[in-house]
């Protein structure tokens, strides 16, 4: 059973700072004390402007970056206390990421592209196929295995960067900014589809600038100059204005 089976949070965050010397001995507090906790099977949304510190937060969730101060549990692990090696083990099995770019090999079929973590990780070939498989499988994409990206449209591309985010079957889906280079229609089925991960299970954290995208998540978390600035479940948002 992993550690986040029995109730406890995925996601742990205890008074995490993140402060950057700057020249002439002066800092900047990127983030300020923030307190976080992200159960298993929650599909959460970051929000806030350019400034708010959450690309700073994306960046210590996703273990690309260490905070200055604070504690940073993730399915049961301190991550706050690990060195670099253990800290890219931990990207690599435990959390999915998902990028506005799609980060895909240009000339490698979208199979390939999917089970890249997997090689990383050792895995022998016919499993990790049959894994790659499986996971473009999850986001309707078995017709588009001997795809290279530039064969397929943009919706599909990150649909592939999706499946390979699912490969490793992570304890947390980390989104940054998913639908940003993708008209209205095709956010909107990208949208559906991280709807349909979550009901499948899937813890999913998206970070993002765009309140209306947000309200697709289950629970919204605000920040704003560095600090949570609201935190608010789906039943409690109000209603999206529409033309």
């Amino acid at each position: 059973m992993s550690p986040a089976a029995d109730g406890a949070p995925v996601i742990l965050i205890e008074d995490l700072w993140r402060t950057y010397s700057m020249a002439a001995g002066l800092e900047v507090h990127a983030l300020q004390g923030v307190s976080l906790a992200i159960r298993r099977n929650e599909y959460v949304a970051i929000v806030g402007p350019s400034g708010s510190g959450k690309s700073t937060l994306m960046n210590l969730i996703g273990c690309l970056d260490t905070p200055t101060r604070g504690r940073y549990v993730l399915n049961g692990r301190v991550v706050s206390e690990l060195d670099d090696d253990e800290l890219a083990q931990i990207r690599n099995l435990e959390i999915g990421f998902i990028f506005q770019t799609f980060n895909l090999l240009p000339r490698a079929t979208a199979l390939h592209n999917v089970e890249l973590p997997l090689i990383y990780s050792r895995m022998p070939r016919d499993e990790r196929r049959d894994r790659a498989r499986e996971a473009l499988a999850a986001v309707d994409l078995l017709d588009r295995l001997q795809h290279r990206p530039n064969e397929l449209s943009g919706g599909q591309r990150q649909r592939v960067a999706i499946a390979r985010a699912l490969v490793t079957r992570p304890s947390l889906l980390l989104a940054d900014e998913p639908t940003g280079n993708l008209d209205s229609a095709v956010s909107a089925e990208i949208l559906q589809l991280f709807e349909r991960l979550h009901q499948a299970g899937n813890t999913i954290l998206l970070i993002t600038h765009d309140r209306d995208i947000a309200r697709n998540a289950q629970r919204v978390v605000a920040l704003r100059d560095g600090r949570i600035e609201s935190d608010v479940v789906k039943q409690d948002l109000p209603a999206v204005a529409r033309p």
